[in-house]
């Protein structure tokens, strides 16, 4: 199928609130557009370099989200060009963002990630830390906490990834009552191409999908 029937097709499956954001790592700037006339209108990239390449023949067309982990040092470029970091996990990193923001004039949207798998190889908070670090961030003045994502533990079946949607939607909703000051929890980002509709399920308003919208790579 092509990639606009790939879309129309996901898009069929899922509630009308859920948000997809296009993973176009490697994927060409042509692709992306297909995807974009298909009415995909936010994607995912993890490398800064690519993503900087993509941002200036896609500007004003689409709106980039980071989903991939950055260093601090990396931060400047990263508040240069993405619309929302998906994947902060430290206050140094948060602070960095901040700070380079701050010279921009510009406040910018962010994600915590949890590592709700506790994996050691895995980049995102750990789920106890994740209230006290959120706390942390909503000091800071450009940067605005959106919500939470999770890079599930990676299995050959994907249902075995539910219990750690749940526990990201449990603490996300723990989160959201608390109702800290300067945050925003509207966004529970959880689910691949394998694994979205179960993610949809446990609670994600919003889903990564790669190679379901443009085929293996």
């Amino acid at each position: 199928m092509s990639i606009k029937e790939n879309i129309k097709q996901i898009k069929k499956e899922l509630p009308k609130n859920i948000i997809i954001v296009a993973a176009t790592k490697t994927r060409s700037v042509d692709e992306i557009k297909q995807a974009i006339e298909a009415g995909i209108d936010i994607i995912g990239e993890n490398y800064i370099q690519e993503a900087e390449a993509k941002s200036n023949e896609l500007k004003g067309k689409v709106k980039l989200h980071c989903i991939g982990h950055i260093q601090t040092n990396k931060a400047k470029k990263a508040v240069e060009i993405f619309d929302m970091i998906e994947t902060v996990d430290s206050i140094k990193l948060a602070k960095e963002i901040g700070k380079r923001c701050q010279s921009l004039n510009k406040i910018m949207p962010i994600l915590i990630e949890i590592n709700s798998g506790k994996e050691p190889n895995k980049d995102g908070v750990m789920p106890e830390d994740a209230e006290q670090l959120i706390r942390d961030i909503s000091t800071l003045k450009n940067i605005k906490v959106k919500g939470l994502m999770t890079m599930a533990p990676f299995f050959d079946n994907p249902e075995k990834d539910r219990p750690y949607f749940k526990l990201t939607k449990t603490l996300f909703d723990k989160i959201k009552a608390l109702n800290p000051p300067n945050i925003d929890m509207e966004i529970l980002s959880m689910g691949m191409s394998d694994s979205y509709k179960i993610a949809v399920e446990e609670g994600a308003n919003m889903v990564r999908i790669g190679a379901k919208i443009f085929g293996k790579r």
